[in-house]
């Protein structure tokens, strides 16, 4: 019976709450256990595009955790997860440490197509440089968003999308794939390999924010038309 560790924020966490309620579809609740990082807000920043939903718009992890019998941990650092559980899942986590990845077959999905966009804000990033958006399920080592590939899963694109439509199909893509994690383990795809190297982005500024959003238009055509079949068009869209 595989036992899986699911390391998360206590504070209300979307992104947790959405995975472990599919998780719960496949393993009972004798086979999870949970480990409950503190949470630090970010500070606010100005921004015009919300990408993500807004993850504080959910319930406290340790709440479900008790719902569903699954023992949850608060710990003050990652260092005092044990190890000895055959997985780990990165759903709320800030960098690891390197004493945390060490014995540990942990997993993270990243929102962007490794290696050509890493670092933060993935999607808007991908949409500025003209890169294929997509997840990727990859295993977490000491580098930032360099751990070995499993599986990318890309998001699909239409002529007809506004940001705010693909910026949802692309979460949901985010929270498909960590909750199928071991199917994906054991199917691995990534129709990118061999794709260039990028260098990791910090937060995209309100500038240069303006500047992909002006460019959106011409990046789903661009997508579109150069990976297609692979991104099916959508009713009412032209070749």
């Amino acid at each position: 019976m595989k036992t899986i560790g699911i390391i998360t924020y206590h504070y209300p966490h979307l992104k947790t709450e959405q995975v472990l309620l599919n998780l719960l579809k496949k393993y009972s609740p004798a086979q999870l256990k949970m480990y409950a990082l503190p949470f630090v807000p970010r500070k606010e920043r100005n921004i015009q595009i919300n990408h993500r939903p807004d993850q504080s718009v959910s319930i406290l992890p340790e709440v479900m955790a008790a719902a569903h019998g699954i023992p949850y941990t608060t710990v003050a650092h990652d260092y005092e997860i044990p190890d000895g559980l055959d997985y780990y899942l990165i759903l709320g986590a800030g960098i690891l440490s390197e004493a945390f990845v060490k014995n540990k077959k942990t997993f993270n999905c990243h929102p962007g197509v490794i290696p050509a966009v890493r670092g933060l804000d993935a999607f808007k990033w991908s949409i500025l440089e003209m890169k294929p958006l997509g997840v990727t399920l990859h295993f977490i080592d000491e580098k930032v968003d360099a751990g070995d590939i499993i599986s990318i899963l890309p998001t699909n694109i239409y002529l007809t999308d506004t940001i705010e439509t693909l910026s949802r199909r692309h979460y949901e893509n985010e929270i498909s794939i960590m909750s199928n994690f071991e199917y994906y383990l054991e199917h691995p795809t990534n129709i990118f390999e061999g794709i260039a190297q990028g260098e990791p982005h910090r937060r995209m500024d309100a500038a240069t924010e303006a500047v992909m959003i002006g460019r959106f238009e011409e990046y789903k055509l661009l997508m579109v038309k150069s990976l297609s079949p692979t991104f099916p068009k959508g009713e009412g869209d032209v070749a």
